[in-house]
């Protein structure tokens, strides 16, 4: 259950974000639908590929495709002038998916029973592959390359499921480490809070 709410919110948060960044790039109908599909799917077939496992196409999602088709819908039917608000405040809807999706990615290593390496790597690519694939679609600088702390986020997450500070078979703490994640997420970005070597050498 725990599973299945958490991809909901990643589906719709990351649907509508991809979308939103479409349309305040102007682009036509399909490069809203191009980009709000990629975004909530992009990070699990990527991270699928990597680890070879079988790869659930985007028109084999079921639910989660009507899901994603009915944000974007709502998104493109937004009145025109609210598309650069929600633009600016994109990064809540960004950090609920990225958050969402590190914990799933983490989840989907427990079920294969991956040790911590590859643990790590389902949490930063399940939440951060979708940003990336919605920024190189919009012709932007991906976040995770300059943006405040960004993977971090969805690595740690990973690092505290594998090491069991978090349970996994606990729907109450898995989450609290989804609403701390985005919390931190949204923090790092008001703080500005970088990992850039030269930022830390100044302090």
């Amino acid at each position: 259950m725990a599973w299945d709410l958490l991809n909901i919110i990643a589906v719709a948060a990351f649907a509508f974000s991809g979308a939103i960044v479409a349309m305040s790039e102007r682009y036509d109908i399909f490069g809203v639908f191009i980009l709000g599909l990629a975004t909530p799917f992009a990070g699990g077939i990527a991270r699928n590929l990597f680890l070879q496992e079988p790869v659930v196409h985007i028109w084999d999602q079921g639910f989660l495709l009507y899901i994603a088709v009915g944000t974007i819908l709502i998104a493109y039917f937004f009145p025109k002038s609210w598309v650069m608000l929600w633009d600016r405040w994109n990064v809540y809807t960004d950090a609920i998916g990225l958050s969402a999706f590190a914990v799933q990615g983490a989840l989907f290593a427990v079920q294969q029973d991956y040790s911590l390496g590859p643990m790590l790597f389902c949490s930063t690519i399940t939440g951060v592959g979708g940003g990336v694939a919605r920024d190189v679609l919009a012709q932007r600088r991906p976040m995770v390359l300059h943006q405040e702390i960004y993977a971090v986020w969805a690595m740690l997450t990973g690092l505290f499921i594998a090491i069991g500070f978090i349970d996994a078979s606990s729907v109450v703490q898995l989450y609290i480490l989804f609403f701390v994640m985005i919390a931190m997420r949204v923090l790092s970005y008001h703080l500005n809070w970088h990992l850039r070597f030269r930022d830390l050498y100044r302090l």
